[in-house]
């Protein structure tokens, strides 16, 4: 196992557009083949989420899924091929939402496909991990089931953004940071400085991850670097994910951010994977960006 440096991808990327559909580029963990993106997913693609072995993308309001097709993780249910807003991807177990409701389907050990009847309608935003997953309610409410089903009074109202950890979660509430779950590693002891003016926040396994004013901040376990913050990382970001041990980020002009966990290229592939990217997203071992053109050269 290595501990990666921070590696700024794409260095030759021209100024990113703002193009909001292209297709998968893919590096790092090859098993399942979650790192082959299918032809269908090279276009079009307006989401993209990396799970444990699977992948989900969004095209056109359907749900693409990829990789291992463990618990049917792979088996995207009739609801989900059409009018989908949001994806995400979890340890086997995959979610949608559509016109408000939740959708689930695959790996249900620890419930993580037993919808709550308040996530069927009224949901702005999903987030889940390895067991358990999050929903945000139009009333700023975060709902959990899974493995982790609490939910702190301060999270009852008022959450703007959610991401799901390991075993642990992190919010937005006016603009600072909120988190609760398993802190054997610090992670959810949150910086003093993000009390305000935060404008995202991503979970990793046992890490986590914020950003505010183009700056990525990160607490929690930090033995493969995954929360110390290179210097690459610390302006004009626009977009962050946190893996189970390593992080993505992408700046105003397309460039890819990579640093924590190397153990098969996800943060130092060979060859580099080419920006400008819009978005990103990173997994088990794995990463994942959308690119308007994904055979553009750089």
């Amino acid at each position: 196992m290595t501990v990666s440096a921070a590696m700024a991808l794409s260095l030759c990327a021209s100024p990113a557009s703002a193009a909001t559909v292209g297709g998968v580029i893919a590096w790092g963990k090859p098993d399942f083949g979650v790192t082959a993106p299918p032809a269908e997913a090279l276009t079009g693609v307006t989401a993209v989420s990396a799970g444990t072995t699977t992948v989900l993308a969004l095209k056109g309001g359907a749900v693409l899924a990829w990789g291992a097709n463990n618990w049917g993780a792979n088996e995207v249910p009739a609801a989900a091929l059409s009018g989908v807003g949001q994806i995400a991807s979890g340890w086997g177990h995959e979610l949608a939402l559509k016109n408000g409701t939740v959708l689930a389907w695959g790996n249900d050990w620890y419930g993580q496909t037993d919808l709550p009847a308040s996530v069927t309608s009224g949901v702005t935003a999903i987030s889940t991990s390895y067991m358990h997953s999050l929903a945000l309610k139009q009333s700023g409410q975060v709902v959990s089931w899974g493995s982790r089903t609490d939910v702190p009074a301060a999270a009852q109202s008022g959450v703007t953004a959610i991401a799901a950890g390991g075993d642990h979660n992190v919010v937005i509430k006016n603009g600072g940071v909120l988190a609760w779950g398993s802190n054997v590693y610090g992670q959810t002891t949150v910086p003093a400085a993000l009390s305000s003016g935060v404008t995202a926040v991503s979970a990793g396994f046992q890490h986590s991850l914020a950003l505010k004013d183009g700056r990525v901040y990160a607490w929690g376990r930090n033995n493969y670097g995954q929360a110390t913050v290179p210097d690459a990382a610390l302006s004009d970001v626009v977009g962050i994910d946190a893996g189970a041990n390593h992080n993505l980020a992408f700046k105003a002009n397309g460039d890819i951010i990579a640093w924590g966990s190397n153990i098969v290229g996800e943060t130092i592939p060979d060859p580099l994977p080419c920006g400008p990217v819009f978005a990103v997203s990173a997994g088990d071992s794995d990463s994942f960006g959308l690119k308007e053109d994904p055979n553009a050269p750089c």
